[in-house]
């Protein structure tokens, strides 16, 4: 089993937790970068919520 088959399963079972990782780690690299790369940093965690829509998990925060 692949790195992408491990992270995929675990979105599917803790959709919540995925959510709040995603939030804080582009919060941390928007920080770190100054704000320089905050369009990519949000297209990426924009993905992740389409992807747990996609898998019926409902919209980011809920």
């Amino acid at each position: 089993m692949g790195m992408m088959d491990k992270l995929k399963g675990a979105l599917g079972k803790h959709p919540d937790k995925s959510r709040q990782a995603a939030r804080k780690g582009a919060d941390t690299a928007d920080k770190k970068t100054g704000g320089k790369h905050s369009e990519q940093i949000q297209t990426g965690s924009d993905k992740l919520d389409e992807e747990l829509r996609r898998r019926g998990e409902g919209p980011r925060g809920q």
